[in-house]
């Protein structure tokens, strides 16, 4: 491991810490930042995701794509976590943390707002993010573009009818421009690099494709970083103003993603699957697409709502807390 991966946790906190500063200290540059989106998908964010997950793109071989059907358990496991457990345990939690244990210090309609924005978090399953933690755990690249992409299908007709159940709500419209401009640019245009990336160093030699790649890797870990710092630039307002509710916030959803990653590694195991497939299988269903989540709670709620605050709590949390999976999945690693 390099450098940058070795001390990955540490840096990320520096990152987070140094976000929080530079929002208090220039509050108008982050502002600058956060206005640069389009169908509530930041513009500067996106390309940093790209940075992240181009690397892992190139490493994807197609002619290995085409026989995932041959050991179909590990997109089975996710996409039954993903669509039959995460949403229902996360919509569970919301309610026995903020109408019983949180009650005495959250109201009620606070309450169901943050409830709310948890089933958002809970009903969309990550896009971007699954590549770079699969690509810290050595997964097999492969594999995990196709379950991300199965997940993608299913987003689009599962997304609104199970929110919808979940809220309580008939209304629940998808922002379908967030969810396709997330797509193009977190799946589709990094993976079409990558495969031209891939062709191209193929033709010079057996090796050019694995040096390229070491090459990019520190890039990877610089953009998960700048990626953190802005993130929590965005947010420093609201991280100093209202710290204890983003904490009540907080903690179920910390328990949401550790109890759905030891619950699909208890299936891993039991179905048998190789560390490369399990590692990545277990962390997408534990990680969440922001962008879709925010930008449904804004359309229902409001900016200022508390739905909308919880996602936000929701893409706070992520980070460390999925370093941390990262931490354990590799060292759960089979020795070799």
């Amino acid at each position: 491991m390099g450098l940058f991966e070795r001390y990955l946790t540490i840096w990320v906190g520096l990152g987070i810490a140094a976000g929080v500063m530079l929002g208090l200290l220039m509050p108008g540059v982050f502002q600058a930042i956060a206005l640069i989106e389009f169908a509530h998908v930041n513009l500067v964010v996106a390309v940093l995701i790209w940075i992240m997950i181009y690397p892992m793109m190139i490493q994807i071989d197609w002619r290995a794509v085409k026989d995932i059907h041959k050991k179909p358990q590990g997109l089975f496991l996710t996409l039954v976590i993903n669509w039959l457990v995460k949403p229902f345990t996360m919509a569970a939690l919301g309610v026995l943390f903020f109408q019983y244990i949180f009650a005495p210090w959250v109201d009620p309609q606070s309450a169901q707002e943050y409830i709310a924005g948890m089933i958002l978090l809970g009903v969309a399953p990550c896009t971007a993010m699954v590549f770079i933690w699969s690509q810290l755990v050595k997964g097999d690249a492969n594999y995990t573009l196709v379950q991300v992409s199965v997940n993608d299908l299913i987003m689009v007709v599962a997304f609104a009818p199970i929110a919808a159940f979940l809220l309580g709500v008939t209304d629940v419209t998808v922002p379908w421009e967030t969810l396709l401009i997330s797509t193009i640019l977190y799946v589709v245009l990094p993976l079409v690099a990558g495969i031209a990336t891939r062709f191209v160093l193929a033709k010079r030699s057996a090796d050019a494709v694995g040096q390229f790649v070491a090459q990019l890797k520190p890039w990877s870990i610089v953009g998960l970083i700048a990626t953190v710092v802005l993130l929590f630039g965005f947010q420093a307002n609201t991280i100093i103003e209202k710290p204890l509710v983003i904490v009540l916030i907080a903690i179920p959803l910390i328990l949401q993603t550790y109890g759905i990653f030891f619950i699909s590694w208890w299936a891993a195991k039991r179905l048998n699957l190789p560390h490369n497939v399990a590692g990545p299988a277990c962390l997408i269903g534990t990680s969440n697409f922001f962008e879709l989540a925010v930008a449904v709670a804004i359309s229902l709620f409001g900016l200022n709502s508390g739905a909308a605050l919880a996602t936000v709590v929701g893409v706070l949390v992520e980070v460390p807390v999925m370093l941390s999976l990262v931490a354990m999945v590799n060292k759960w690693r089979p020795a070799q």
